[in-house]
């Protein structure tokens, strides 16, 4: 037992895969009973080690199952396992009609047409919205954010990179941008260098780095409590100050600060992201296969061939040339003789059949489980699809989507926007009426919410319905409806003052807008315009 009390340079070799078997195989050995006497051999012959014991039958160790039963720290696992994935992932997304299709989802749903949009929420000392400040950032962050601004060469738009982030974290399980300053950061001072995974390499280690116990693992160093310190990338320009070389090859050390690492953190120690179709490769790599020979067969299939047979001492001479050979050139309604003693024997393969539909969905069922979308929404297939069932699973697949959505928010959006809003407020970038936006403020101005793509109602009629009871009943606000639509609620409420005010320009009549207004907002019935005994019975009532 004192072996795993040394260094983390031997406790890492303990860790290797012939290792782990030896000593489960010792393991095993140590708690195995005695062997029986030769005359009860016969009794035990087929028994499972450990089926003894009757509860979490997991745990059991049986020496012909391929099962693992020793537990590896996520660096081990990762570090092996990680390049395998992404290359697969990586082939897979490039053959396969359902991963291209599960990536394209993610992008969709996830970042959508027009991306995930920031809401300034700056406030003044009152509790009121700066209206005016907050129109001024969400000005500024527009301009970042257009083509030429945003990326540092100047080929990316703020959406596309926010595509591109999800894209890379679906295929390669994370994304890598790096921070650019000053001059070559393009127009705006500050803009994002967007780096391949590939280039962050996961085998390179370190056990000790620095003077203050730092380590480098899977390509990033920590310092000695797992903090990320800098990235180490592989590099073949000799002209970074921060290249060096370590066994031959060279290395370009950029601090941590200065990256965004987007990744989904899915085991505490984990500091490198996984494909999230990881669990899925497996299957989709089999049903290829299984199509590939299915089209094969159905093609073979699909030549009609035939042979002709011949009777003992007939037909043509084997060692001769080709003289005797019998040919039929098929015409509709033809007829042909054969030769005596030829028979024609058909040749008539008849698979893919049935079965061949019924193993694909199933095989897909699980995929689309790995990766965590529903069926239908994968393969596009609606056969015996009813609404009940569509609905139920488009919601809960939505919810997925928001999730994402946050996830992109926090190890994305957001650390972007502070980092530009921060280097915007101290060079004057932001102005409202001509004087910039005092950078002694920032802690407020960085005060922002951001609303991620939504979706149409499943049931536009009893959705609408719904959400118009919650307002009247106190369960939720207009913003919040607004919202769940995707829209900022002070655009929609401007909007709707500015088409009243129009439609008041306009000499509608204040009826009709108001019956306009009141169904556009709350559902209901507005008051019928008052007719000239109506106006009566005013004057009548006043006096």
């Amino acid at each position: 037992m004192r072996v795993w009390g040394r260094s983390s340079a031997a406790a890492t070799t303990l860790a290797t895969s012939q290792l782990g078997v030896a000593v489960e195989r010792a393991m095993q050995a140590a708690v195995a009973p005695a062997p029986s006497p030769p005359r009860r051999m016969a009794r035990n012959v087929g028994r499972v080690p450990g089926a003894a014991g009757g509860m979490f039958k997991g745990s059991q160790v049986d020496p012909n199952d391929r099962w693992a039963s020793i537990a590896v720290s996520p660096d081990q696992w990762l570090t092996w396992r990680q390049p395998v994935l992404v290359a697969r992932m990586r082939e897979q997304w490039s053959n396969n009609d359902h991963v291209k299709r599960y990536v394209d989802m993610c992008r969709q749903n996830i970042v959508g047409p027009l991306g995930i949009l920031l809401q300034a929420k700056a406030k003044k000392r009152g509790g009121q919205l700066d209206t005016e400040s907050n129109d001024a950032i969400e000005a500024w962050w527009a301009q970042w954010g257009r083509t030429g601004h945003c990326d540092v060469t100047g080929t990316y738009s703020w959406r596309e990179i926010q595509d591109v982030c999800v894209a890379t974290c679906v295929r390669d399980g994370e994304f890598l941008a790096r921070k650019i300053y000053g001059k070559h950061a393009g127009p705006m001072g500050f803009s994002l260098q967007l780096i391949d995974p590939a280039r962050l390499p996961i085998r390179y280690e370190a056990l000790k780095w620095g003077d203050e116990g730092g380590f480098v693992r899977q390509g990033i160093e920590f310092n000695r409590y797992g903090r990320p310190v800098a990235y180490h990338f592989s590099s073949l320009d000799e002209r970074d100050a921060y290249y060096y070389t370590l066994n031959g090859k060279g290395y370009v050390r950029v601090p941590a600060e200065e990256v965004i690492h987007v990744f989904k953190k899915e085991m505490v120690g984990q500091r490198r992201g996984l494909p999230w179709a990881a669990t899925s490769l497996f299957g989709l790599h089999h049903l290829q296969g299984f199509q590939d020979a299915a089209v094969q067969n159905a093609r073979a299939s699909a030549a009609k061939m035939g042979f002709f047979e011949w009777d003992a001492g007939m037909g043509p001479d084997c060692d001769g040339d080709d003289e005797g050979e019998i040919y039929v050139d098929a015409e509709p309604l033809s007829f042909h003789e054969l030769p005596p003693g030829a028979r024609l024997k058909d040749w008539n393969p008849t698979y893919p059949s049935g079965e061949y539909a019924v193993f694909a969905k199933q095989v897909l069922r699980s995929i689309a489980a790995g990766m965590n979308v529903s069926y239908h929404s994968l393969t596009g297939d609606l056969e015996k699809v009813n609404f009940s069932s569509i609905r139920s699973g488009t919601l809960e697949e939505r919810e997925r989507w928001k999730q994402d959505q946050q996830f992109v928010i926090e190890q994305l959006c957001t650390p972007v926007f502070e980092e530009a809003l921060k280097l915007a407020l101290l060079a004057g970038r932001i102005t409202v009426r001509g004087r910039p936006l005092s950078a002694e403020k920032y802690a407020e101005y960085r005060k922002v919410s951001w609303q991620g793509r939504r979706w149409a109602w499943v049931d536009p009629r009893a959705d609408v319905e719904s959400a118009l009871s919650s307002i009247r009943g106190g369960l939720t606000s207009v913003s919040q409806v607004i919202r769940e639509q995707g829209r900022d609620p002070q655009e929609v409420f401007r909007e709707l003052a500015e088409d009243l005010v129009a439609m008041r320009e306009a000499g509608l009549p204040e009826a009709f807008i108001t019956q306009v207004l009141i169904g556009k907002v709350t559902g209901g019935n507005a008051p019928p315009a008052n007719d000239e005994n109506d106006e009566d019975n005013d004057h009548a009532d006043a006096a």
